[in-house]
């Protein structure tokens, strides 16, 4: 009979944990939280000092009943749910539902689910954290108090089904001001003037950027700027006034946090942040590999930490001397500092073993999961490295008063970079000739002028939005990935390609919360809460005093706003769908499983279709359009409106041209455009 009882989260946690420890270990899971606040009420009396309302969640009770069972016949329960606060608080709600023994129970925690961190945890056992505990409590009270209290006004004066949260509206709030900036936005000229110089008469080449006058930067604002400087300069000489060679360091990059990683899975892999954090999650949890059995990949994913360990540190300074050489060696490694924000409970995102490369592991996983590995693997790897090395040389060129200027710069070291590559590594382009001598007259060839406008700031990417989120304060690692799935499951913000855009739903939600309740949307606001949440988590503050501070003027907003606000009606977008009933034309509406098409004539005319929405290609086997479909697990592939006349289907979008080398269709994958047919091989 086993002796102790250990009790994690998830199932997938078990078999992998309960190979590090003896027979007299029984590993359960919890399946996530076993209490939680009813979804039918909202849970928090706030006449009774907001006093939670906590309920066995429906469908655990034959699972409770076999924990207690469990428990009972254990000698000490360990509770070993994840390393964060909610994971602290689902073993502070299993000790209430299990109604276990305080004196035979205790806490454990790791980072990393390897046999010397499951191990080691046992020497660290300890009582609950209660400031943990109470962080989680009083977030859960918040944002359930806001939601519960603004949602049913949107469904009275908007309509039902939708919803606001304490930081999903300002997610939504910041989408909004950056659309209102580019709508806003009007475009300046402005142009560049380029010399280009024969520098030997064997026709190497140099291109210098026009400067200003002396040291004085100038930006030419119309082509009359542009005739006036080619005039002054025309007749005149070109003499190289300055030459300087000299040498920069680019450091390696800080190891994965929760945030950078989402950033980073989105701009290289074009990952969704849910998609990121679900497959982080099943590397952390453990992958089988043949003959080793389950083995967790990275450490715990919510963090925002770029601390490492030491023996992390050690065992990866070993693999890179071995690997790479002593050069390759960073002189030290640090983390960054931002001690206003960062809670610093975790470690960075990394391997658990270094030495297990993403090609070792590759054939026992899922192409994504390969993927998000070799990304963590790579940029842990990098950021022990040393900085890579640029020479750099520079040109002033005087023409009269007028300066033109010349640079370059090349790897002479790569450093980090043999294992990470960085998008924007510069190109070595422009070489400045060797030949180059100081004070020598250039051969002038021509000049280069071309007109530029201002461009006005980007939409945002999922990427961009998690930055953002993080750099203003708002949220905490776990937050990011839910908050921008709610907004696009309520049709709040729609995705065209990786860039994100309010809806006309969007915008009235907007606006109500605006003007109803500002300091919901207000971003210090919502920053100032998480900081008081992190002083419920240290202890400096009671955790009911927060929402004692927040209720009584949230809940007066709330009662002007039932009473004074308008209702607003979104018109549901109109297609050139025809009704076939009643000959209408259908509206474009949403359900859980996403858009369909409905007759506005409901409920006289109740005709629904399914929603095909165009990829703008024709489908090359029928000439229809191909639309946008989804399996019945949710991946999206390009199929024919015709179907099943047409069975045309590909899990990349189809070109228009054809292949010239064997007249297959084309498709889209990534910057290429590739054969279809397997065989073939062609691209470009």
């Amino acid at each position: 009979m086993a002796r102790y009882l250990v009790i994690v989260e998830s199932p997938a946690k078990v078999k992998t944990i309960k190979k590090f420890l003896g027979s007299n270990y029984q590993v359960a899971a919890s399946n996530g939280h076993v209490r939680d606040l009813p979804r039918s009420q909202m849970g928090i009396d706030v006449d009774n000092d907001f006093e939670p309302k906590y309920i066995t969640i429906r469908g655990k009770g034959e699972l409770l009943a076999s924990l207690r069972k469990a428990a009972k016949a254990a000698d000490v329960v360990y509770l070993a749910t994840d390393p964060d606060r909610e994971g602290e608080a689902i073993s502070w709600h299993l000790i209430s539902a299990l109604k276990l023994d305080p004196s035979k129970t205790r806490r454990i925690s790791f980072n990393e689910i390897t046999k010397d961190a499951v191990k080691g945890s046992f020497k660290k056992a300890r009582d609950i954290d209660m400031g943990l505990v109470d962080a989680q409590q009083a977030r859960r009270a918040l944002d359930r108090l806001v939601g519960y209290s603004i949602s049913p006004v949107l469904w009275a004066k908007v309509k039902r089904g939708l919803s606001a949260g304490r930081v999903q509206s300002v997610a939504l709030r910041i989408i909004s001001d950056r659309e209102n900036e580019i709508a806003e936005f009007v475009p300046e000229e402005y142009w560049t003037l380029n010399a280009v110089f024969d520098v030997d008469g064997k026709g190497t080449k140099l291109t210098a950027k026009y400067f200003g006058e002396g040291d004085k930067k100038r930006t030419i604002n119309s082509e009359t700027e542009v005739k006036s400087i080619i005039d002054e300069i025309s007749e005149g000489r070109f003499e190289i006034a300055e030459l300087k060679d000299g040498q920069r360091v680019r450091k390696a990059p800080f190891p994965f946090t929760t945030s950078t990683l989402q950033q980073e899975a989105n701009k290289v892999l074009g990952f969704a942040a849910a998609k990121t954090m679900r497959i982080a999650q099943q590397l952390y949890e453990g992958v089988e590999i043949r003959k080793q059995g389950t083995i967790g990949l990275i450490t715990y994913l919510r963090t925002d930490s770029t601390r490492i360990s030491e023996s992390a540190q050690v065992a990866a300074r070993d693999y890179i001397n071995r690997r790479f050489g002593e050069d390759y060696l960073a002189e030290t490694i640090k983390s960054k500092k931002d001690a206003g924000r960062i809670q610093d409970a975790h470690e960075a995102i990394r391997p658990t073993d270094i030495t297990r490369e993403p090609s070792m592991v590759k054939e026992f996983l899922t192409r994504d999961q390969y993927r998000l590995y070799q990304l963590i693997w790579k940029r842990f790897t990098a950021s022990q490295m040393a900085s890579a090395v640029y020479k750099t040389a520079s040109a002033k060129i005087n023409a009269g008063k007028q300066v033109f200027t010349a640079s370059s710069s090349r790897i002479s070291f790569k450093g980090f970079l043999e294992v990470y590559e960085l998008s924007d590594v510069e190109k070595e382009e422009n070489l400045l000739p060797a030949s180059l001598k100081q004070d020598s007259t250039l051969e002038f060839r021509e000049f280069e002028k071309e007109q530029h406008f201002t461009q006005a700031p980007p939409h945002y990417t999922e990427a961009s939005l998690v930055k953002a989120l993080e750099e203003l304060g708002i949220g905490r690692p776990s937050t990011y990935a839910p908050t921008i799935a709610t907004i696009l499951a309520r049709h709040y913000v729609t995705k065209e390609g990786r860039s994100i855009f309010m809806t006309e739903l969007g915008e009235v939600v907007n606006r109500i919360m605006i003007q109803s309740f500002p300091e919901i949307v207000d971003v210090n606001f919502t920053a100032n809460m998480e900081t008081r949440l992190d002083k419920v988590e240290e202890g400096e503050i009671e955790w009911k005093s927060v929402l004692r501070d927040f209720y009584p003027e949230f809940r007066e907003h709330v009662e002007v706003a039932q009473k004074d606000l308008e209702k607003v009606k979104v018109a549901d977008e109109v297609s050139d769908e025809i009704c076939d009933l009643c000959g209408r034309n259908m509206v474009i509406k949403y359900g859980p499983h996403g858009k369909f098409l409905a007759c506005p004539g409901f409920p006289e005319c109740k005709n629904t279709k399914p929603f095909l929405e165009k990829a703008g290609v024709k489908c090359p086997s029928c000439g229809g359009e191909v639309v946008y479909k989804r399996t019945k697990k949710g991946r999206l592939y390009y199929g024919c409106e015709n179907a099943p006349e047409c069975d045309f289907m590909s899990w990349f979008k189809p070109a228009e041209e054809k292949c010239p080398k064997c007249g297959s269709y084309m498709m889209i994958k990534g910057k290429k455009k590739v054969c279809s047919s397997g065989t073939c091989g062609f691209s470009k």
